[in-house]
């Protein structure tokens, strides 16, 4: 069991359990393509453009044309969390903290398919008909620290190449920030003033979506090897999420521990970047 669990002891005075300060769960899962799997692995299947040919006679042959076909594949990665609560803890104290194990557990498992997924926007993916080709985040999928935070021409520029590669004026684009980066940019003007952009910039000091972009903040984002953060602007189609189990708890006995009561959460997922041209890395300096 939790060896600070004594801390909620009726020598505390406390009739409820309070939660410290963490993320409640993930915010990106809505975020991404997500599908349901069986199997240790997965392919997202990606169908390429093909040019229309021009028709120079009559009755001229039916031209053939090869519609090229590749795919991402994705390995599953089983999670688990446990807990216990002895029958000891459960006389001693006002409260049964066995929901709210689970409520922390349901957060934990969030945060860690978060965490999934940003690693896979960054990270290397894999290709070809057995998934067996690494492929990185192309140099021109990249935007440099230039020695400044998230400013207004990185959001540009992030903007500008999405754009470039076509892709789906329609689809939903997100730009994932720390708060950090928040900061950075709620310091600039043509973001804040309200002749620019949403007055909830100014009101609830919070940019909703700005040039295109939905906006989430999250603290989980890493660092590349000069310790620039790495924010992430993509497409939902741009990154796969693979669930072979989603979340799932039991609580129950353990006849093992005494009879303690175990609260156990577990999900099998994995995470793909589907397509590099609708992923972008912008680096920003801290």
């Amino acid at each position: 069991m939790s060896v600070q669990i004594t801390t909620a002891f009726v020598e505390q005075y406390k009739s409820n359990v309070f939660h410290l300060a963490q993320q409640k769960g993930s915010r990106l899962r809505d975020c991404v393509r997500s599908e349901t799997v069986t199997g240790k692995s997965h392919f997202f299947e990606r169908i390429g453009s093909v040019a229309a040919e021009k028709r120079t006679s009559r009755h001229s042959d039916t031209p053939r044309m090869d519609t090229p076909h590749s795919r991402r594949k994705v390995t599953m990665d089983d999670y688990d969390w446990a807990d216990l609560i002895d029958q000891e803890d459960k006389v001693r104290m006002l409260i049964s903290p066995q929901s709210e194990y689970a409520m922390a557990g349901a957060w934990a498992m969030g945060r860690a398919m978060d965490d999934s997924i940003i690693a896979a926007a960054t990270g290397t993916s894999y290709g070809g008909v057995s998934g067996g080709t690494s492929v990185a985040l192309p140099a021109g999928q990249k935007i440099a620290h230039g020695s400044a935070g998230l400013t207004l021409a990185k959001l540009i520029s992030a903007k500008e190449l999405l754009d470039a590669n076509d892709v789906d004026p329609d689809e939903t684009r997100y730009m994932v920030v720390t708060s950090k980066q928040m900061s950075n940019l709620l310091n600039l003007e043509k973001v804040t003033s309200s002749d620019y952009a949403s007055i909830k910039a100014l009101v609830q000091g919070q940019i909703d979506t700005y040039l295109g972009f939905k906006f989430i903040r999250t603290e989980r984002l890493g660092t590349d090897a000069n310790s620039d953060r790495q924010v992430l602007a993509f497409c939902q189609s741009g990154i796969g999420l693979a669930v072979g189990s989603d979340v799932s708890t039991r609580i129950s006995e353990r006849a093992d521990k005494n009879y303690a009561t175990q609260v156990f959460l577990s999900m099998t997922i994995g995470a793909t970047r589907v397509e590099d041209e609708k992923v972008v890395e912008i680096a920003c300096n801290e």
